[in-house]
């Protein structure tokens, strides 16, 4: 069996879970080919790490993604022998053609139910919707990054999913110290679902606890207006996207806790590689974050529940210790690796 990976941006990884995921499956006898996004890229390698690149002008997000998958898939049927990995199902209306002129095994990593993120209008929703249901109907192997998602797929498709989640480890690009600082992190893409309102407000709230809030607050009028809000609280540092992993480093080993919104979604990249730290998580309470934590997680509701949470000194240290162990249990990406590599080998 081999491979043509689907639906990233591609690699070298400069962008978000799915091309951390890619970068870490190779080098690998398996797989043969990548597409990319020339828009991502100021030089086009042949290849990278053994596997040979494709690129294509389209973007690999957004409205785009859907011919930028599409056109990925037939180039793979008519140009190359390979089976398919499929990240995300935007390209999915593909998937029935490429089975019934090839006799090839597609594998489909269905990502986070992408259908049910507030960003996307009706029309965009049950798209979305329609997609994940061929995905599931026409993939001979479905892939779940966390138990949810899986559940979700049995319960609505009557069809077994493959658990395979992301790996985190990539985060640590140097040993970690005990010694931590006296500030709150949070990460995320700034949009509706992650609660990144809930989150400012309650730090709003809390003049003691200082909280340092990453993300891209100027890629929306959302974003833009909780900026706006918010900078103005002593205790509140807005901080502009951080992309490079040592500079990330540094402020992911001082945070003393980390607080996760994300409200939509499967396996958030961002949370496992934040378990690495060794740090008590609150999680926004929701199945995803509950299976990706397995219950041991701090969970919150509301910016009153997570007020009174973080204004109770609790015995935190068992939860940063239950965070490190799952993480070095479940989410290394040697572990990942050798899931997807048995998959290829089956």
């Amino acid at each position: 069996m081999t491979v043509s990976i689907i639906g990233t941006v591609g690699v070298p990884a400069c962008y978000g879970g799915f091309e951390s995921l890619v970068e870490n499956l190779i080098p690998s006898q398996k797989i043969d080919l990548i597409y990319c996004t020339r828009k991502a890229y100021k030089q086009e390698l042949n290849e990278h790490k053994g596997c040979k690149l494709k690129y294509w002008s389209l973007d690999a997000n957004g409205f785009q993604s859907i011919p930028y998958d599409v056109l990925s898939i037939f180039h793979s049927l008519l140009f190359t022998r390979n089976d398919l990995l499929v990240l995300g199902v935007s390209g999915a209306i593909a998937i029935p053609f490429f089975k019934l002129f090839s006799n090839r095994q597609v594998v489909t990593n269905i990502d986070g139910l992408e259908w049910k993120r507030d960003k996307w209008g009706k029309t965009a929703k049950w798209f979305l919707k329609f997609s994940e249901k061929l995905a599931v109907k026409f993939s001979d192997v479905v892939i779940a990054d966390n138990a949810a998602i899986a559940e979700h797929v049995e319960n609505t498709y009557a069809k077994q999913s493959k658990v395979i989640a992301y790996g985190g480890d990539h985060a640590l690009t140097a040993s970690v110290s005990a010694q931590k600082g006296d500030f709150a992190m949070a990460l995320c893409r700034i949009e509706p679902e992650n609660n990144v309102q809930m989150i400012l407000e309650t730090f709003s709230q809390l003049p003691s606890r200082k909280l340092k809030f990453i993300g891209n607050w100027n890629n929306s009028e959302f974003g833009r207006t909780l900026k706006k809000r918010y900078a103005s609280f002593e205790n509140i540092e807005i901080l502009d996207p951080i992309y490079d992993l040592a500079d990330l480093f540094k402020l992911r080993s001082k945070a003393n806790i980390y607080i996760h919104g994300h409200s939509a979604g499967g396996t958030n990249p961002s949370l496992v590689e934040m378990m690495f730290f060794k740090v008590p998580i609150y999680c926004f309470d929701c199945n995803y974050n509950r299976a990706s934590t397995e219950n041991k997680a701090n969970y919150f509701s509301s910016s009153a529940h997570l007020l009174k949470q973080l204004s109770v000194d609790d015995n935190n240290k068992e939860c940063a210790a239950n965070m490190l162990e799952i993480a070095e249990r479940r989410y290394t990406w040697r572990i990942v690796k050798q899931q997807y590599e048995g998959l290829f080998n089956d």
